[in-house]
């Protein structure tokens, strides 16, 4: 058995006889029951990790193996209930609730406080004090009770825990989220490397400083104090035409950081009721909270442009929902980069609270000359007549236009079975291009 499983298998034991001997008490088998320590491995196991760094009372560590037990022994209550009620029925000092899918028991506010405390007022009352939103359990977001319909016991919650807990003691990692409507984000990557990506020189220069802030924000912040004077994270915006590197960017900036990179999907964040853009943003940054992750928001403009005044009801909470965008963003302690196509789009709020504006202008007649001999295949012989300066020197295209030309000719050469690009077959695939963004060439 691992270290890890070792050490789940010490906590449900252990919890077995606390509950056991709650129900001894609460039946009359027995006067009193004190449970005794638990025994476990210090490993690197998460929960051996667990009890070392947070160092949780035994009330505290209780409350926790109580949460998991659905997730790793569903039967564990009925078993020890029916040891005093073979028969079944009632039992409404125990709590706990029926799931949809789940047969056991779900543990509530009201199961911890009779495992816990009993009858005894005090410690019921030192409990709750456990479960409120003031704790560290929940300030850490690692357990909390579910809120109750209102006028009903707060304490007949049920208890949830982080399900990034759950995965990373069941199998051992986080997973990253699944793009959808809780998570309204995309995980993206590139294979490209820095090499590939042709920029303006005072862009590059900028983007370093944003690589050099990621590496050292934690000796900044922690070893010399600086976290008591600054806020938290790292906040950019870039703009610029189309295609000219704004996302590659990003990508790259996370892959050479080890940051994990979502593109935030602003179709699936904005609504037109009045509350749900702030839920969905909640939803978003409680999630990317201590993951230092970076939040890309492409064509932010929907988000984060600028506000208007203030002629009816559906500009007020316009106007508020980008009052509690500068809140969570000022509070996010990872990097938040907005991309728009013009820098005038983003509010003055924004602008005030970003640490780099970084512009991302149309590549120049060198950088495209670069781009396009980067760009195309080794596969292709290249005619004579192609003179790759004069290509670049009369189309103005952007990075992804000149990608777009060249996936284009290679099909086409690869159909034709030739595999020759001459002058005549590029001026199409570059006339194509202009004619797609509503360009003559």
């Amino acid at each position: 058995m691992d270290s890890n499983a070792s050490n789940l298998q010490s906590a449900l034991g252990w919890l077995a006889e606390v509950i056991a001997g709650a129900l001894d008490v609460h039946f009359g088998t027995a006067p009193i029951f004190d449970a005794k320590a638990l025994d476990y491995h210090d490993d690197g196991s998460w929960l051996a990790w667990f009890i070392r760094r947070q160092q949780p009372t035994p009330e505290e560590f209780c409350l926790l193996v109580l949460a998991l037990v659905p997730h790793l022994a569903p039967a564990l209550f009925n078993k020890l209930i029916a040891a005093h009620l073979p028969d079944g029925g009632e039992f409404t000092e125990f709590g706990g609730i029926k799931g949809a899918n789940h047969r056991g028991i779900l543990p509530t506010g009201e199961t911890a406080l009779f495992i816990l405390a009993g009858e005894d007022l005090e410690r019921r009352l030192a409990v709750q004090r456990i479960l409120s939103s003031d704790h560290w359990f929940a300030r850490k977001h690692i357990l909390w009770l579910e809120p109750v319909r209102e006028g009903e016991p707060v304490m007949s919650g049920r208890l949830i825990v982080d399900p990034e807990i759950v995965e990373e003691i069941t199998i051992g990692q986080v997973t990253r989220p699944s793009f959808g409507a809780d998570f309204p984000a995309e995980y993206i990557e590139t294979k490209m490397d820095w090499e590939d990506l042709v920029l303006h020189q005072g862009t590059l220069s900028q983007i370093r400083e944003i690589e050099s802030w990621i590496k050292h924000n934690d000796t900044l912040l922690n070893d010399w104090g600086m976290g008591k004077k600054i806020k938290p994270g790292y906040r950019a915006l870039f703009y610029g035409p189309p295609g000219t590197g704004k996302t590659m960017t990003a990508m790259l900036l996370g892959k050479h950081t080890g940051k994990d990179v979502f593109r935030i999907d602003l179709s699936r964040v904005v609504s037109k009721y009045i509350g749900e853009t702030e839920k969905n943003l909640s939803r978003l940054f409680d999630k990317a909270e201590n993951k230092n992750w970076i939040l890309f928001f492409d064509e932010a403009d929907a988000l984060f442009g600028k506000r208007t005044d203030i002629r009816d009801a559906h500009d007020k909470y316009a106007n508020q929902e980008v009052a509690f965008l500068l809140q969570r963003i000022e509070a996010y302690n990872g990097v938040v980069i907005l991309a728009s196509n013009q820098r005038a789009n983003i509010d003055d709020a924004f602008v005030r609270r970003l640490q780099t504006i970084i512009q991302f202008p149309m590549p120049r007649p060198e950088e495209r000359y670069e781009i396009w001999l980067k760009t195309f295949p080794s596969q292709i012989a290249i005619a004579d007549d192609i003179d790759w300066r004069h290509i670049a020197a009369r189309h103005e295209l952007s990075g992804a236009g000149i990608l777009n030309v060249t996936h284009f000719c290679a099909i086409d050469v690869l159909a034709k079975q030739s595999l020759r690009m001459d002058l005549k077959g590029l001026e199409a695939a570059i006339q194509r291009e202009f004619v797609k963004e509503g360009r003559i060439l």
